[in-house]
């Protein structure tokens, strides 16, 4: 049977502590500051090359298609390979991993930027540097998601330490595009690059600095084949789990496209360039940062199935109308709505899985909460790039959130089961008391 930590007293320290802001409890973690402050530094970097990629890719060409193709070149290994490293990270010290897999980007952003530099830079190699760096993804993406409950012990605290975890992502993503795009415009793409590429130093120097007790690992005694059959049978039999990573990928599938699309619609509708870019990408990361305030001072993970319905729909909705705008000021405002509803059903998703999932299989289910992620996002890349060569970059986005708001709906018909499947569990954890 898979193994679950802390019993009912955990709820007891819990209710001791309610005095406190929720995120102040996560911070009294050592280990959890240490990580804060080194990925926040290392993940503002991430944002910058993200958005210089995806200039660098509409300057050379000048093709929506191509950006799309891009994206899923760097998606792609993630999704095939995510099922595969989420067994290894439950076999492996997930630190170390962390080390390598930080290590190993930090030395390809940096070769990217020296390519960008020199002038030598095409689009095959940025394809090829995307494909590398989503092989080294499936292991890093499961390996942080996992080594967070490493670092905060009591699983009660798990909400908000997801939610800091995803303010932290989104005070990057505010950051990020801003300083990119001021970067672009003085002095090209290829700094962006360099700086990403030192920036990952924070963040080993972070994990060099912790001090870990002892952290369980599987038994390596079971074969890997039979851990991962394992990992897929708890996550397709069991309803809640099943329905989280539908419900994930089906957002992340139509509504995460508009990411790709984001450099034609700066340049095309609103006439804008890399400055223009940076504005609506960092909106779209305040909304973010808005909507992981609101999760960190949550007292608790229970009745967060509402939000994730409520929040898929207005990001669905925000996305129809900043398709319909040519107006920047606009534009920025909705995009700030995009985020924030984008944001908070994810990391909704995401607390829930956190917390539901199996001490020892945790890295397993990880990795297939990474495939409806990574796994959704390549195809619908590679099919909002085709699309918008047919009607246009506008028009996709009005598919894209159409369909969102069509998960919202079916999320919302399934909610009542997956409370009921999802009560005993947070009983048998302490998050909730028992009846």
């Amino acid at each position: 049977m898979p193994k679950r930590s802390a019993p009912w007293t955990h709820w007891r320290a819990a209710s001791s502590d309610a005095v406190l802001v929720p995120a102040l409890r996560v911070l009294r973690y050592r280990n959890y500051r240490l990580f804060f402050a080194g990925q926040t530094v290392s993940l503002t970097g991430t944002w910058m090359t993200r958005l210089a990629t995806s200039w660098l890719v509409y300057r050379l060409t000048h093709s929506a298609v191509l950006l799309g193709m891009v994206g899923f070149a760097g998606q792609i290994p993630t999704f095939l390979l995510a099922p595969f490293a989420g067994v290894l990270v439950d076999r492996w010290h997930r630190r170390r991993v962390l080390v390598i897999t930080q290590t190993l980007l930090s030395a390809l952003t940096l070769t990217l930027a020296a390519l960008t530099l020199a002038g030598r830079v095409t689009v095959a190699e940025i394809m090829i540097v995307s494909v590398i760096a989503g092989i080294i993804n499936a292991f890093d993406i499961p390996g942080r998601q996992a080594f967070l409950i490493d670092m905060v012990e009591d699983r009660a605290n798990l909400g908000a330490a997801v939610a800091l975890n995803s303010s932290m992502v989104n005070i990057a993503r505010l950051a990020g595009p801003s300083l990119a795009g001021v970067t672009i415009a003085a002095v090209g793409e290829g700094y962006c690059f360099l700086i990403d590429g030192l920036s990952y130093l924070a963040v080993i120097g972070s994990l060099l600095a912790m001090r870990m007790g002892r952290v369980a690992i599987s038994a390596h005694a079971v074969h890997p084949l039979t851990q991962l059959k394992e990992g897929w049978t708890y996550v397709s039999a069991f309803k809640p789990a099943r329905t989280l990573l539908v419900m994930y990928a089906i957002v992340s599938l139509a509504g995460m496209p508009y990411t790709v699309l984001m450099p034609a619609i700066a340049a095309t509708t609103l006439g804008g360039g890399p400055g223009t870019l940076g504005l609506l990408m960092a909106a779209t990361g305040l909304g973010a940062l808005l909507s992981a305030i609101r999760l960190a001072v949550r007292s608790s993970v229970v009745g967060l199935y509402s939000i994730i319905t409520l929040c898929a729909a207005l990001f669905g909705v925000a996305l129809v109308l900043f398709a319909l705008s040519h107006n920047l000021i606009v534009s920025t405002a909705l995009m700030i709505v995009a985020g924030y509803g984008m944001m908070l059903s994810f990391t909704a998703i995401t607390t829930v899985i956190q917390t539901i999932a199996p001490e020892d299989m945790r890295g397993r289910v990880i990795s297939y909460w990474t495939m409806a992620y990574m796994g959704a996002m390549p195809f619908g890349s590679v099919a909002a790039g085709a699309l918008a060569g047919v009607v246009g970059a506008p028009g996709t986005l009005v598919v894209c959130g159409i369909g969102c708001v069509i998960g919202a709906v079916w999320f919302w018909s399934q909610r009542k089961a997956v409370r009921g499947l999802v009560r005993p569990i947070y009983q048998e954890l302490g998050i909730l008391p028992p009846e």
